[in-house]
């Protein structure tokens, strides 16, 4: 019986042990810091500078613009500019995506979610795949007021858009 409540401890302490490990990579993922924003290449793209001189580019998670080429995309892209050029944000980054880009929220003196501003304008859908709540409440707030892409009867979605634009190019043999 000693024997069996001895292994029984020792494999509670080793899921315990899993269990923070688990949770200080999760902890460790997330990193916080300030920067000014150096340029704005979409309306979901920020290039950023460090006070250590780190330059970052960074997607905004859980949404996505227009891009550049559809309607909208150059307002969007606009809207930021005039949001946070040249003006020192909180970056706090989320990972990265598939394809390697740092995804983040960025605040505007530390309270301005520029996800919600972008969403609040009708220039954003939330992300295509497991959109937050909260996110998915202001782009339906400003679908039904008609903002911004809203005002078309049938918006093509970015990431639809990109699929057809891949669709489009010629093949290599």
């Amino acid at each position: 019986m000693t024997m069996s409540r001895s292994w029984v401890m020792i494999r509670f302490l080793l899921l315990l042990l899993m269990i923070g490990i688990a949770c200080f990579s999760a902890l460790a993922a997330t990193e916080v810091f300030e920067a000014k924003v150096l340029a704005v290449v979409d309306g979901n793209t920020l290039e950023v500078k460090t006070a250590e001189g780190d330059v970052y580019t960074i997607m905004l998670s859980g949404v996505d613009s227009p891009e550049l080429e559809q309607e909208f995309g150059n307002e969007a892209r606009v809207f930021l500019e005039k949001l946070v050029l040249k003006k020192n944000v909180k970056v706090t980054l989320e990972g990265k995506d598939r394809w390697g880009n740092r995804l983040a929220v960025v605040w505007l003196k530390g309270v301005v979610d520029l996800r919600v501003e972008l969403l609040k304008a009708g220039l954003a859908w939330t992300a295509e795949r497991n959109p937050l709540a909260e996110l998915e409440n202001v782009r339906k707030e400003a679908q039904e007021r008609g903002k911004g892409i809203w005002a078309s009867a049938e918006p093509t979605p970015p990431w639809i858009f990109r699929r057809q634009q891949t669709l489009l190019q010629e093949k290599s043999s």
